[in-house]
């Protein structure tokens, strides 16, 4: 499904919702002209929501975080961010054990969670933890008191009939299913979420993006994960998605992708 404007439908005839979904946008490494340009169509098309799943830093400094509120800030919309690996200090071990959210909890007032519209709810599910038994420490890691939270959370939509998205750093599971899930705990959390109601997981994390669908029991989940907007590529161009939720219930997702004059 294409944008409804792209379509030649104006906004106010459009009764659904338009998420800008961007992640991994590691300022500190950010690509300049991409998150120009990602800022041009958030200010041209003025979405419900931007939701940024993690990695907003490259290297978790003060600097980078104070760079990261300014451009969420200049967006003028309503934001909801999640913490990423890069997100806890890289430098500081002290702080990474201690406190290791302290500086992304600056953006506070920018974690909205969850997020409730009319035809949908965003409930985050954190995917990273300080310090793992494997290095590097980079993969996702679900920790059973986080599940619980995103879990309870679900639970209390049970019977609502919006849309309920998960967003969270990490992919649950690996794209392809005979493969190997660097998520620690990724499966039983997509079982586990599935089973409490889940629509889609929103995800970031590989900085290329894609739109599967994956099924758990009886129950299918859509899979959406972005690209990024820094110079980290992995084989995909700088890229966010626009994913649509309809007044019926219909979730679509499209990936635009930045061409460099």
């Amino acid at each position: 499904m294409a944008d409804p404007e792209r379509q030649g439908v104006s906004r106010a005839m459009f009764d659904g919702h338009r998420l800008f979904h961007v992640s991994d946008v590691h300022f500190g490494a950010e690509n300049r002209d991409a998150i120009a340009w990602f800022a041009d169509a958030v200010r041209a098309e003025n979405p419900d929501v931007v939701v940024c799943t993690g990695d907003l830093t490259q290297r978790a400094t003060h600097r980078q975080f104070d760079r990261a509120r300014q451009f969420f800030d200049s967006l003028n919309v309503p934001v909801t961010l999640e913490p990423g690996n890069h997100d806890m200090p890289y430098y500081n071990l002290w702080e990474r054990f201690i406190q290791p959210y302290k500086r992304y909890g600056t953006l506070a007032d920018l974690v909205r969670a969850p997020v409730e519209l009319a035809h949908c709810v965003l409930i985050p599910l954190k995917t990273t933890v300080r310090i793992q038994p494997r290095f590097p420490w980079s993969d996702g890691y679900v920790r059973e008191e986080a599940l619980a939270r995103t879990v309870t959370a679900l639970g209390k939509l049970s019977g609502d009939t919006r849309q309920k998205i998960v967003t969270c750093h990490h992919p649950l599971l690996p794209a392809r299913p005979e493969d190997k899930n660097p998520t620690i705990g990724g499966d039983s959390a997509f079982a586990a979420i599935a089973a409490a109601g889940a629509d889609a997981v929103l995800t970031g994390h590989v900085h290329v993006p894609f739109d599967i669908m994956r099924a758990s029991g009886n129950k299918s989940v859509r899979m959406i994960g972005a690209g990024t907007l820094s110079t980290r590529l992995r084989g995909a161009q700088p890229g966010y998605n626009v994913v649509t939720i309809s007044a019926g219930g219909h979730i679509a997702s499209e990936q635009r992708v930045f061409s460099p004059v």
